[in-house]
């Protein structure tokens, strides 16, 4: 298969949110990270290791990998900001109540 018939195809199936994309999980920092679109799934898995050593290499830990079909508004979702903004909240309420 032609190169500019596989991007024509990964763009359709990424329209209609059937590409295939790596999920990857972290515990430390909490993020969760997409890469992306794949064709088939055979494609996907053959990337995630990459994926995978370069997240430990930044010094990901409890590093959770997901193949799947979706349509990623973000690529990179940091869960951290939420907390913190959850941990401001607490305190301003805390110091109100005092």
């Amino acid at each position: 298969m032609g190169n500019e018939m596989k991007e024509f195809l990964i763009s359709l199936l990424e329209m209609f949110g059937l590409a295939y994309w790596v999920e990857i999980k972290t515990d430390y920092p909490r993020c969760t990270y997409y890469f992306g679109p794949f064709l088939a799934k055979d494609e996907a898995e053959v990337a995630q290791a990459g994926y995978e050593e370069d997240l430990k290499t930044e010094g990901a830990q409890g590093i959770k990998l997901h193949i799947k079909r979706c349509k990623p508004e973000d690529l990179t979702i940091f869960e951290e900001k939420e907390e913190i903004k959850l941990l401001n909240t607490l305190k301003v309420l805390g110091s109100q109540a005092s």
